[in-house]
């Protein structure tokens, strides 16, 4: 009887420990606190004076101004890149033929909302663990298991094969 009891004490202590923690591992991405969410918060550039207020730019309604964000043509700058040589979609001169061979058999608009829907699918056939549940993690790693690329393995198919492939990280015990 006593055994048991302290059996049933050293679970219920082990289980009130691994409350505690608050690490909950990258992939459980919901916020705990009530602040402001940081990446929501979108600077605008400062106001400026044009260099000659006699030739004003004709006011477009609806249309963006000066002082509106680019983040993409940002990057494109400050990774040394020609953010005037991006088109409409954000795409560089150079990179254009590239896309355009990637979607020469048509792109599905609704590609997204379908693999987020098949990902949804394939997790809950995973079924979640009764800790898993109750500790709020998740099952993605534990889904995508099988499908996971080992990647030593895999840069030395490609050297075999021929192919220069780049640098790798030491393998485990190297």
């Amino acid at each position: 009887m006593m055994r048991a009891f302290a059996v049933t004490i050293g679970l219920a202590a082990l289980v009130g420990l691994t409350a505690c923690s608050d690490d909950r591992g990258l992939m459980n991405l919901r916020s705990t606190s009530a602040g402001p969410d940081e990446f929501a918060i979108l600077p605008t550039r400062p106001l400026a004076m044009p260099p000659d207020l006699a030739v004003l730019p004709a006011p477009t309604p609806g249309d963006g101004n000066i002082t509106d964000p680019t983040p993409v043509a940002d990057a494109v700058g400050a990774l040394g890149g020609n953010p005037a040589a991006l088109n409409d979609r954000g795409i560089g001169a150079a990179d254009q033929p590239l896309v355009a061979h990637a979607g020469r058999r048509g792109t599905d608009p609704a590609i997204r909302t379908e693999l987020a829907q098949a990902d949804a699918d394939r997790r809950s056939r995973s079924g979640r663990r009764l800790f898993e549940r109750l500790f709020g993690t998740n099952v993605y790693m534990r889904t995508y298991q099988p499908m996971r690329m080992d990647a030593q393995t895999e840069q030395d198919r490609w050297q075999r094969a021929g192919a220069q492939t780049p640098s790798a990280p030491p393998r485990p015990g190297n």
